[in-house]
């Protein structure tokens, strides 16, 4: 927890609270249901809380901001970001029940009021929303092909609305069909942790 304290020095007492929270409660979880590799959990908030909460490090988004979490697993991105901008509204999406529960779960436990998840298939997704958030779901131009219908064509941010991923490795291929309008920001110019280096937060403008 401390890991997030050191890079979001403004969190209230209530959101210190929800983040401390996480850790029980996806261990007590990941023992049933397997969300996060075992082997993984005792990195919780190094390589899946704060990761998640890069995308913060990119915008900030305004309050009222609607965002897709497609995808989300147990919960990432869009939980930690939940907890980050309590006036903005997340919806957690993805195609594996098990794991859907889990994010449920877990919202709801900690109290997080702006966050609704769901068992759904982004092809079946008929929302609108500003941003489209996501963790190395897919590749991006299959991403993009899915939630373009999802992106709402109202503004409300200092960037324009689109689809924001964490993504690591190697990213030449999928990105060149939009070199032009992409924007890709290192993990390692916020965090310094090792873990961070070759880890990125994509965003393109839709």
């Amino acid at each position: 927890m401390e890991i997030i304290k050191k890079y979001f020095k403004e969190l209230t007492e209530r959101q210190i609270q929800q983040f401390e929270m996480l850790d029980e409660l996806y261990r007590d979880w990941n023992a049933k249901i397997n969300v996060i590799s075992r082997k993984d959990i005792d990195n919780l908030y190094e390589h899946h809380v704060l990761h998640s909460l890069a995308i913060a490090k990119t915008i900030t988004f305004r309050s009222g901001t609607e965002i897709l979490d497609f995808g989300t697993g147990g919960g990432f991105p869009g939980i930690p970001l939940a907890i980050l901008f309590p006036e903005c509204h997340f919806k957690l999406i993805d195609g594996t029940g098990k794991k859907i529960r889990v994010a449920q779960e877990v919202a709801t436990a900690i109290g997080l009021t702006n966050c609704q998840s769901e068992h759904l298939r982004g092809e079946d997704e008929k929302g609108k929303f500003d941003f489209v958030v996501s963790r190395a779901v897919m590749p991006l131009p299959d991403l993009v092909k899915i939630v373009r219908k999802n992106i709402s064509k109202t503004n409300r941010n200092v960037l324009p609305n689109g689809v924001i991923c964490l993504k690591g490795g190697e990213l030449q291929a999928e990105t060149q069909p939009f070199k032009k309008v992409i924007e890709i920001d290192p993990i390692n110019n916020w965090f310094g942790e090792e873990w961070f280096k070759e880890k990125n937060v994509i965003y393109l403008p839709l």
